[in-house]
């Protein structure tokens, strides 16, 4: 029962550690770095205590499967956490070969802040539709756009915002 106990906690502190990583990423890339500081001061603590307990412990496989298996969880589990957090922000690109106005008129209605562009393809000129929203509203402008013109072309970036408005709800 033991040898059990002992993978399962290994499992739970890699969750926990791993989780944690993936927030520090992400948070790390929008350039809070005390906010990362401190959570990988506790990520790291959480991982040293796994692994420690796992090194001294090499004759229980369970532990080693345990250690695997938080790992793989807890990427899974942080980036869904991260997902419905929803920190920072997102640019959105949009080619629409017929429906870039009504595009930029339904965001617009949605408060989103929309810039058309002018572009070149590969058959000559397009307008680009660029649109920069919470992480948190980015479902709500894809799901308008996929709405008009399912068949456009959307691209999706990770974006920190340095200065200017972006406007946080409706």
């Amino acid at each position: 029962m033991e040898i059990f106990f002992s993978a399962l906690m290994i499992m739970g502190l890699r969750i926990l550690d791993v989780s944690l990583g993936t927030m520090r990423t992400i948070l790390t890339i929008q350039g809070k770095k005390w906010i990362s500081g401190g959570i990988g001061f506790v990520e790291v603590t959480i991982w040293v205590l796994a692994i420690s307990h796992v090194m001294q412990h090499l004759d229980n496989v369970f532990n080693i499967i345990g250690y695997s298996t938080g790992f793989a969880l807890g990427t899974i589990i942080g980036i869904t956490l991260e997902q419905k957090i929803g920190s920072g922000f997102v640019q959105v690109q949009v080619i629409s070969k017929y429906h870039t106005d009504d595009i930029a008129d339904a965001l617009r209605k949605l408060h989103f802040g929309v810039t058309i562009l002018p572009g070149e393809g590969t058959r000559g000129g397009v307008a680009i539709i660029m649109a920069t929203t919470s992480r948190k509203r980015e479902d709500e402008l894809l799901d308008k756009i996929e709405e008009i013109d399912p068949q456009a072309f959307i691209s999706v970036h990770s974006a920190t915002a340095y200065r200017g408005y972006i406007r946080q709800g409706k």
